[in-house]
């Protein structure tokens, strides 16, 4: 049985959350492989392709959603990337109720009152990121008196959909809260938490995490958001990345579909549990 994880061209060497899911594929079997999703070969000739590592998708969206379309036996399959690859998915789960952070939505070469909106989320500080993007990508975070700064870093990235939010001060000590699902079943909570005075969650930037739990109703409206996800009984796997409003509501700041870390490292039985779902969809 061949399974492709599918990676991307220079996957950094320090990369190894995968390593307990390749073991526990290869114990049960499979022979694995790590092409690039990039690289000129026949999809067809693995058994299932499995998005992993991806990381510079967010980059050439548009040839990297036409390459989903093309690959046989893909998970998650295309129709859930093309929609989880523009962060306007979450607009439409807060029309389903899913409670996110006040969101400005910002088309490509729209203007905005950077003040205004920082008024009606009465914020002194606000969060600029791209709709399509990835590890922190072309964010801001700026005060009341940086409003010019942030701008001008509208005006910067005007050739992309772009989102306004308050700037939620708990990152910086909670952090961002993350639910792994596979096969549409909760495995385990990790908390990420930023360098002091950062933002920043990933371990790319210093973040350190630790296992989180959630209560019975948080996992329940995780249950609740799957359900609008397009072809949700087709997912193999999910992620939910939380932040934490002042008022101490969790707001859905992700749902990582296409290439999430999943932490293997603080749920030991969970890269087996990925394992036989790869499996099974053979």
């Amino acid at each position: 049985m061949k399974v492709a994880l599918v990676s991307c061209d220079d996957l950094p060497g320090w990369e190894v959350d995968d390593n307990p899911l390749i073991e526990a594929l290869q114990e049960r079997g499979a022979t694995v492989h790590r092409p690039s999703w990039t690289q000129d070969i026949e999809w067809d000739t693995f058994d299932i392709s499995v998005i992993r590592t991806t990381w510079d998708y967010h980059s050439r969206k548009v040839e990297f959603v036409d390459w989903c379309k093309t690959v046989p036996r893909l998970f998650n399959n295309a129709e859930i990337v093309v929609w989880n690859t523009h962060k306007s998915y979450l607009r439409e789960l807060e029309e389903r109720g899913t409670a996110i952070a006040p969101t400005t939505w910002i088309g490509a070469n729209r203007t905005i009152d950077v003040q205004k909106e920082l008024n009606l989320f009465g914020s002194s500080q606000g969060f600029i990121k791209p709709q399509v993007g990835a590890c922190a990508s072309d964010t801001l975070r700026f005060s009341c008196d940086e409003v010019e700064e942030a701008q001008q870093f509208l005006r910067d990235n005007a050739h992309q959909d772009m989102m306004l939010q308050p700037y939620l001060k708990n990152v910086e000590t909670e952090g961002e809260l993350t639910a792994v699902f596979i096969d549409g079943h909760f495995t385990h909570g990790v908390q990420k938490i930023p360098v002091k005075g950062d933002y920043r969650v990933q371990d790319d930037f210093g973040a350190t995490d630790k296992p989180h739990e959630f209560t019975s109703d948080e996992l329940q409206t995780m249950q609740e958001t799957l359900l609008a996800v397009p072809q949700q009984e087709q997912l193999l796997y999910a992620r939910f990345d939380y932040l934490r409003s002042d008022e101490g509501e969790l707001l859905l700041n992700e749902l990582e579909l296409i290439e999430p870390s999943l932490f293997f490292r603080h749920c030991q039985n969970s890269a087996i549990r990925l394992a036989e779902a790869i499996l099974k969809r053979v």
